[in-house]
């Protein structure tokens, strides 16, 4: 435990005696939140982030992709679920190969999304209904498209070291291959050979994303150039893509660079996982870049005011390093670095005992007085509700609504919305097809980037056009807007529940925590606050029902019975009643949130 100033003002006997309080919390997984019933927390600590992938949200002209006007029409449905921010996947000009994360002008909007107009209106319109936009930036790399690349190709001044070039190596035969052995994220070599330069480029994901040199000092005041650019448009700050990637290590005096080990987690050579990427993942100079950003954002808001622009990063990577990215003592980094625990831990089955390690591994490494934050689900992933199983959607929403911190949600898990169903012939992520029939699936993408839900009607109410981008997902006639704004015990409805009461408990804002597994499928949350009333979260994930004595089995303090605030869709039970905690029975799949003064 780290002592701080209020610590220190009770003496070293005061502290000796937090010292072991803190220390006898963390064996039961019961903990005083950060922050107190008097404090007032930034609107992101507790903020409900919501993803939106532009592409999929809601097409205005007809043509089968969504747009800026798409999702401005429909912003009262983000006011309506609570949105704190809407989170945007890129927008910026790319000749889509990866779908906006290959950008070849990052300071322009691509045409089939709109213009910079429709983006000034679009947060302008948010603003009002009370909704911050926040932009997705990759600073990885850019399209080769881009002028930056071209002109690096072409070694003109100012551009000559702007991405990671280097020559090739040649094996026994006099054959050239490339520099080092690296592989990218969609297959195969991660270098590629440019006639007109002579030399190779790298490229971590698809080859058409040429991989931005951060060793040039040119690239990264660009890159805060473009910071700068998009705040001046009003947005409310970042969610950073592919951080881990940013840096590499530095060639030899020759300019070489080193093979990576063998991981032995395949035998698939072209997969990036037959290699450690130890080399090119999780670099220290990475993290001080993320502090240069973060100086970047407050920055701004010391010279124009305003709210507290963010720092968001995606970052799956060990928590050791992780940890990082919140900074130190003497220097503040990301705001939140993404948790992905609840997806990357919760494999192949979802259990009690994985969602307690998942949400230890959080915790228990957490930088002292940062916040947390909570992910299920976002469009480089299978859809939460086909994860963890369509009869945990409600349970698993609850769960990121109870835990202390942020929550980001992914467009249509309000509603429950399950992987669409991705023929080879209909299949357009590059991770996939850079592959084959056989093997597709494993890597495909596009399951979870299917057009939301609106309605039951044509495509869903999603687009006017004959054939959409992608095929829309199975069971859209249910689970959509529409038909679920008419029902009290819809997943949306749920949803709606959960935030409301995030939003006015005292409990859920500054609350102390405890959790526990109680066997392989009942997993209990509990968040209490002096004077305020408390909050239990229980859900079953196992196949089978159970009966529990949550005072025996998780806390005596608790009282006899609670009263029954929200409901899983499928319980039998009734809102408002009484709830026996000391024979507390649970069916397959039905979760709980109860509370009592």
């Amino acid at each position: 435990m780290k002592i701080n100033e209020s610590t220190r003002s009770l003496g070293a006997y005061g502290a000796l005696l937090i010292l072991f309080a803190s220390n006898y919390c963390l064996a039961c997984n019961d903990r005083v939140a950060s922050g107190t019933q008097e404090q007032q927390k930034d609107w992101w600590q507790t903020a409900q982030f919501y993803q939106i992938y532009p592409r999929s949200f809601m097409d205005s002209n007809g043509d089968g992709i969504g747009d800026l006007k798409g999702i401005t029409s429909r912003l009262d449905h983000l006011k309506d679920i609570g949105v704190t921010a809407a989170w945007l996947s890129p927008i910026f000009k790319s000749p889509m190969v990866d779908f906006g994360y290959d950008i070849s002008d990052f300071y322009d909007i691509q045409d089939e999304y709109g213009t910079m107009d429709d983006f000034r209106e679009l947060v302008a319109e948010a603003n009002k209904k009370g909704i911050k936009i926040i932009l997705d930036f990759v600073p990885n790399h850019s399209s080769n498209e881009s002028e930056w690349f071209k002109k690096s190709v072409r070694r003109e001044r100012g551009y000559e070291d702007y991405y990671v070039w280097a020559d090739g190596k040649y094996d026994a035969e006099g054959n050239r291959i490339p520099p080092s052995n690296w592989l990218q994220s969609f297959r195969g070599s991660a270098w590629e050979w440019r006639e007109e330069r002579q030399q190779y480029y790298l490229h971590q994901f698809a080859v058409q994303q040429a991989d931005l040199n951060y060793r040039n000092p040119a690239v990264v005041e660009q890159m805060k150039r473009i910071l700068r650019f998009w705040l001046d448009q009003g947005v409310a700050g970042f969610r950073v893509d592919a951080v881990p990637v940013l840096f590499e290590v530095e060639p030899d005096e020759n300019g070489q660079y080193p093979d990576e080990g063998v991981s032995g987690a395949t035998d698939d050579k072209d997969d990036r996982a037959y290699l450690k990427n130890e080399l090119i993942e999780n670099r220290p100079e990475t993290i001080d870049m993320v502090y240069q950003w973060r100086q970047v954002m407050d920055d701004y808001q010391r010279i124009h005011g305003g709210d507290t622009r963010v720092l968001l990063i995606e970052t799956y990577a060990p928590p050791a390093y992780t940890m990082q990215m919140y900074g130190n003592r003497s220097v503040e980094g990301a705001h939140l670095p993404f948790n992905f625990n609840l997806i990357t831990g919760l494999k192949p089955d979802v259990t009690a005992p994985l969602v307690q390690q998942a949400i230890d591994q959080w915790l228990n490494n957490m930088p002292a007085g940062r916040t947390a934050n909570w992910v299920i689900g976002n469009h480089d992933q299978r859809r939460a509700a086909s994860r963890y199983g369509a009869q945990n959607t409600d349970a698993m929403n609850m769960l990121v609504m109870i835990l202390p911190g942020a929550s980001v949600t992914y467009q249509g898990e309000e509603l429950g919305m399950i992987d669409g169903v991705i023929s080879w012939e209909d299949t357009v992520d590059p991770a996939a097809c850079n592959s084959n029939t056989s093997i597709y699936e494993k890597f495909t993408r596009d399951p979870s980037r299917t057009p939301f839900q609106w309605s039951d009607g044509k495509n869903a109410g999603f687009s006017s056009a004959a054939k959409t981008w992608l095929p829309l997902a199975p069971e859209y006639e249910i689970l959509n807007v529409e038909v679920e704004s008419s029902s009290a015990y819809s997943h949306l409805a749920i949803y709606k529940s959960l935030v409301e009461l995030r939003k006015t408990s005292k409990t859920l804002q500054n609350g102390a925590y405890k959790y526990k597994a109680l066997d392989d499928g009942v997993f209990v949350l509990k968040r209490s606050l002096a004077g305020e009333e408390t909050i239990v979260f229980v859900a079953n994930l196992g196949n089978a029902a159970k009966t529990v004595n949550l005072q025996t089995d998780f806390d005596t303090y608790l009282p006899n019975a609670m009263n029954l605030k929200i409901l899983s869709a499928d319980s039998s039970k009734t809102i408002g009643t009484e709830i026996n905690l000391t024979r507390l029975s649970l069916e397959s799949g039905e979760a709980l949130v109860l509370g009592r003064r």
